[in-house]
């Protein structure tokens, strides 16, 4: 297994740099599995988020998802990304709106850390 960092990354999903890109496609192609961390994914959604790529709840849904389907990707621990993505395409029916990623993934590794130490979960705190 190698780990990749989140330039690595967005060269692959942007194919913006044609040497880059073309060395992330190889790597993601090669025979070895490629670790994406939580770092690094939340780095990825974050940059695709901001101004220069403008991407939308849906993109980052569709990206992510298509990331599960790369048979050569690992994630840190792949079930609490995909409890973090449920998470974040849900609409809170009070306040008509949705976490971002990041905060996603925080309450799932929370979950999952307090899961394991089979403590309670009591909650999760932001500004």
């Amino acid at each position: 297994m190698i780990a990749i960092d989140t330039n690595v990354l967005l060269r692959y999903l942007l194919q913006d740099d044609a040497k880059q890109s073309a060395k992330a496609a190889a790597l993601l192609a090669g025979e070895e599995d490629v670790l994406v961390t939580y770092v690094v994914l939340s780095e990825t959604l974050w940059t695709l988020c901001g101004k220069k790529y403008n991407a939308t709840q849906s993109d980052v849904s569709t990206t992510v998802r298509a990331l599960f389907e790369e048979p050569r990707i690992v994630f840190e621990n792949a079930k609490t990304v995909w409890r973090a993505l449920g998470d974040y395409v849900k609409v809170n029916e009070k306040t008509r709106t949705t976490v971002d990623f990041p905060d996603a993934l925080i309450l799932n590794c929370a979950k999952q850390t307090a899961d394991q130490k089979s403590v309670d979960f009591n909650g999760f705190y932001t500004f």
